[in-house]
């Protein structure tokens, strides 16, 4: 039997590699700035708790 060399992943068409980290930063920019908004609305929970008592 005869196997074919082929990459484990074929390379996607007309998909460069600053596609890729284009891509990639745009989703961890997403990422974090739901973070960040989770964050202030934590703190900001806080602290109108705090005013009640």
């Amino acid at each position: 039997m005869e196997r074919k060399n082929s990459p484990a992943k074929p390379a996607k068409k007309g998909q460069t590699r600053e596609d890729r980290l284009k891509a990639a930063l745009k989703a961890n920019m997403g990422r974090r700035k739901t973070q960040a908004r989770a964050r202030s609305e934590t703190q900001n929970d806080k602290t109108e708790n705090d005013d009640k008592k």
